[in-house]
């Protein structure tokens, strides 16, 4: 008949007096004694009870063990560093208004101004470019939103001021301001969101004071594609 199996408990600071606990332990949790259980105090089961760290740990150099372990060439990550999103090189684009749906040509801006079209995009950081927008005037809508697309505002903010107007009444009025309320609803609610906002230019007519950024044309861009619907069979 064999004999029975005897069960010890130790507490974290009887394992970290021991001669035989490794090195390796540095916070008393239960994952890291469950794995070294079998390595000391004779395989022993072992209770974890909280406590604060029982061996201090040793200074580690990040550069020694750069040296002796080199780089890590399985971690491709990027993060855009200061020097990648200065605002002294950023690119500059203009888009031609004139014929183009509001939605369409509002996604290809925020697109622009966040840096989405760039292999380098961060969501959390300013990596786009300017976008000068010129022909406001000029911006169509589809369906009947040229008299049903409301646009409110508070002239005082105070109860009673709301003004509501029609695009069609916008658009005379103020046609920049259309293209300004539809991408600034594609942009982030916060201050990476104002600050975006600030780099786009939204201009009535041809001119524009930015021909020495030298912009580059992307009207093209604008996403021309529609959907069909197929009958049922």
């Amino acid at each position: 008949m064999s004999a029975p199996s005897v069960s010890r408990t130790f507490s974290c600071q009887q394992i970290a007096k021991s001669a035989a606990a490794p090195t390796a332990l540095r916070q008393c949790n239960k994952k890291a004694l469950v794995a070294q259980s079998s390595k000391f105090l004779g395989g022993f089961r072992v209770k974890s009870v909280r406590a604060a760290s029982v061996i201090k740990p040793a200074a580690v150099s990040m550069t020694a063990t750069y040296e002796s372990l080199g780089p890590d060439v399985q971690n491709k990550t990027f993060y855009p560093k200061a020097a990648d999103h200065l605002q002294v090189d950023k690119p500059w684009y203009i888009i031609d208004a004139e014929g183009q749906t509001l939605g369409r040509l509002a996604v290809l801006v925020a697109q622009h101004l966040r840096g989405a079209n760039l292999p380098t995009y961060s969501p959390s950081i300013d990596m786009g470019g300017y976008v000068v927008v010129i022909n406001a005037e000029k911006v169509t809508v589809t369906g009947k939103k040229n008299s049903q697309k409301l646009y409110r505002r508070h002239a005082t903010g105070r109860p009673g001021s709301m003004k509501v107007e029609t695009f069609d009444q916008l658009q005379a009025r103020i046609p920049e301001r259309i293209i300004e309320k539809a991408v600034k609803g594609m942009l982030p609610k916060g201050r990476l969101g104002r600050v975006l906002f600030t780099h786009m230019k939204v201009y009535e007519g041809t001119d524009h004071p930015h021909e020495a950024q030298q912009p580059v044309d992307i009207t093209s861009q604008i996403d021309k594609s529609f959907t069909k619907l197929a009958p049922l069979s």
